[in-house]
This record gives C-alpha cells, sequence and structure tokens, in this order.
C-alpha cells in the first residue's frame, strides 16, 4: 500500500504527431517538476494549413508525487 499524495496539472505540448506532443510536454514539465508519475491524455487537437496537418496539440494531465 502507498502512503503517496499526488497533485496533477494540466499541460499542452506540440508536435508533428501524438506521441511527439505527449513526449514535449512531459520532458518540458519534467524540467520544472520532480516525482512525475503519470500522465492522461484529456484532449487531441491539430491545426491545418493548405489542407494538410501542420502539428498536433494534445493535453495532458500530468500527476506527480508530494514531498
Amino acid at each position: 500500500m502507498s502512503d503517496h499524495v499526488y497533485k496533477s496539472i494540466d499541460v499542452t505540448g506540440s508536435g508533428e504527431s501524438v506521441d511527439a506532443a505527449i513526449r514535449r510536454a512531459v520532458s518540458k514539465a519534467s524540467e520544472s517538476l520532480r516525482h512525475i508519475s503519470w500522465f492522461e491524455v484529456d484532449a487531441i487537437r491539430g491545426h491545418v494549413e493548405d489542407g494538410a496537418v501542420a502539428h498536433v496539440q494534445v493535453t495532458l494531465k500530468i500527476g506527480f508525487r508530494l514531498e
């Protein structure tokens, strides 16, 4: 059993793919947050230019353990 307490925040990453956007968001969040434990995808959006996908935005809920 775990006695940890967690907090979650919302962040949005962008990239050429859903995977790239998620990785960018988690990587950037880990620069200022410690003990990141999980993420959950809340929304996926895309930007279209000239009839093609220009980039993807993914909004994540990132959970981290409080000290």
